[in-house]
């Protein structure tokens, strides 16, 4: 047994534990964090996958990463630089038809106007409706949720809550009701009436959401994928130099400033549960580590299911974990190509390349995409989007050689028939390359390496249990003051001694770094040491 003087103990070394340890520690706590793999960063990492070429391994693209964190870390200042891409979307409709959004406002417009002109004159207020619940949004994303039996915290935090809300107008608050409770299909459809400009904005609905957009709910999906920034331009999404690793690698110096102790390849067996209190970690390989405060950053399956025994959890908690829902669908690649790729519908380089290149015509295409994979346990014509990174950072490929993200939906987080996606995982990626083939002629031409990973792969290498992306499902009655379950949403455990710190937790999935923020927030409120909150 090992015995030290630790104030704090972090399973899992991914950005929002990076996060939670810095704030910690800048507050005078003595900090360590265990990363199961032999690279930090969790799933933003940046890996060679083939020789000569790198790229972000899960995590592919920010947006999210909370402008307070940025600032608090000193991650500008330590070297952290994103690109904005030039546009946002662009979709390859087939025979020469082609949607290409972001920009200005106007030239959106112009684009949508092809489509309808009807839709173009509506987009000004559709952003607008949307740009009132993102606002929300980023105000709740770094507070601390209620939990049941907080008593007068918890009114205090639904009161500040409820102001928010009224101070909208009422068509205002009409139209984000709207946001938290209908499919992506209903609302687009009180919107617009072109099937594309209605792909283009509902793609965000099933990002990282195994669910068609016609299932109520899923226009939160959309909003959560909008209340992000970049370089202080709201809704803006980007490429960080260097990779998405870049950002846990400046947050690991961060966090190395002041005193944090990282150690690398230390899986986590057990929790260690002690008269009802937890007490530290037992390794994989016997060691055990203990501290007051154990800090999970891991997804809330992981860590209930399989690192705590069963008697140690409360039993309404354990019926209400049971329900907990993983699995975001998703499938994703890395791809070494020899060249650009040639789109048949907008040829030659150009904005196109540097945007988000979504491969999925309608809302019905989504559709077909989820129903097939819950019918056989993937889609045959999956929803793929493409980003070619290296056009803006050089450092990931060879001169004249490019690196190709793809992120694909819809995959089941479990096979049905008893089949593995071990066995299923070339059938699956040759499904994507033809989606892809079908828009980019020759495209497979120009792969000379390739990654895959199948939501068994991502549950295997980074503990994403379903390889569910946002470590549980972003749905109503996952959000917020529920998020995991109701009476453990304020970043505490329903153990003693225990936190959580992980996309489980509000305010949800994405690298974002809130939840690390707002546990380390909690658990210095707890010893009065919030005072020190500013360093």
């Amino acid at each position: 047994m090992q015995t030290n003087s630790l104030d704090a103990l972090i399973i899992g070394g991914g950005h929002n534990g990076l996060v939670c340890a810095y704030y910690l520690a800048r507050a005078g706590m003595k900090v360590r964090i265990l990363e199961a793999r032999d690279v930090i960063g969790g799933a933003a990492v940046t890996a060679e996958f083939h020789p000569g070429f790198r790229n972000s391994t899960a995590s592919y693209t920010v947006s999210l990463l909370q402008p307070k964190v940025i600032a608090d870390m000193e991650l500008v200042e330590r070297g952290y630089r994103v690109i904005e891409r030039p546009k946002s979307n662009f979709l390859p409709l087939g025979n020469g038809r082609y949607l290409l959004l972001g920009g200005s406002l106007e030239a959106t417009q112009r684009e949508v106007a092809r489509f309808s002109e009807n839709d173009a004159a509506r987009l000004p207020d559709y952003y607008a409706m949307l740009e009132s619940a993102a606002a929300i949004l980023r105000d709740l994303a770094l507070e601390i949720p209620p939990n049941s039996g907080d008593g007068a915290i918890a009114m205090l935090a639904g009161i500040r809550t409820a102001r928010r809300f009224a101070r909208l107008s009422a068509l205002e608050q009409h139209q984000i009701s709207k946001l938290f409770t209908l499919s992506a299909r209903e609302l687009l459809d009180q919107w617009f009436e072109s099937a594309p400009i209605k792909a283009a904005f509902g793609f965000d609905a099933i990002v990282g959401n195994y669910a068609s957009p016609d299932m109520p709910g899923s226009a939160y999906v959309l909003l959560h994928h909008v209340f992000g920034e970049v370089n202080g331009k709201h809704g803006q999404w980007g490429h960080v130099l260097g990779g998405m690793g870049r950002i846990t690698q400046l947050m690991a110096e961060a966090c190395e400033a002041v005193g944090v102790a990282i150690e690398l390849g230390q899986p986590v067996a057990k929790l260690l549960v002690e008269k009802g209190r937890a007490v530290g970690v037992r390794t994989t390989c016997g060691k055990e580590i203990r501290a007051p405060k154990v800090i999970a950053n891991v997804g809330p399956k992981l860590l209930y299911d399989r690192l705590i025994d069963r008697d140690d959890l409360p039993p309404d908690f354990r019926s209400m974990m049971a329900g907990y829902q993983c699995g975001s669908g998703s499938f994703r690649m890395n791809l070494a190509l020899s060249r650009l790729p040639y789109f048949a519908d907008l040829p030659g380089r150009g904005d196109h390349l540097q945007s988000g290149i979504i491969m999925a015509p309608s809302l019905d295409y989504m559709d077909r995409a989820y129903q097939d994979a819950r019918r056989y346990g993937w889609s045959r014509k999956p929803v793929v989007e493409m980003l070619i990174p290296s056009l803006v950072d050089d450092s990931l490929a060879p001169a004249g050689h490019h690196v190709a993200s793809l992120f694909c939906q819809q995959f089941a987080p479990q096979l049905p028939d008893g089949r593995r996606w071990e066995d299923e995982r070339e059938a699956a990626v040759s499904s994507i390359l033809d989606v892809v083939e079908q828009h980019a002629p020759g495209f497979r031409k120009l792969i000379l390496g390739q990654i895959a990973m199948s939501p068994w792969d991502l549950e295997r290498k980074f503990g994403m249990v379903g390889g569910d992306i946002f470590h549980g499902r972003m749905s109503l009655d996952q959000l917020w003051a529920a998020r995991p379950v109701i009476g453990a949403a304020g970043y505490m455990g329903p153990v003693k001694g225990l936190y959580m710190c992980g996309s489980g937790t509000h305010p949800g999935g994405g690298v974002t770094g809130a939840p690390g923020h707002n546990a380390a927030r909690t658990i210095l409120r707890e010893r009065g040491l919030l005072g020190r909150w500013l360093g």
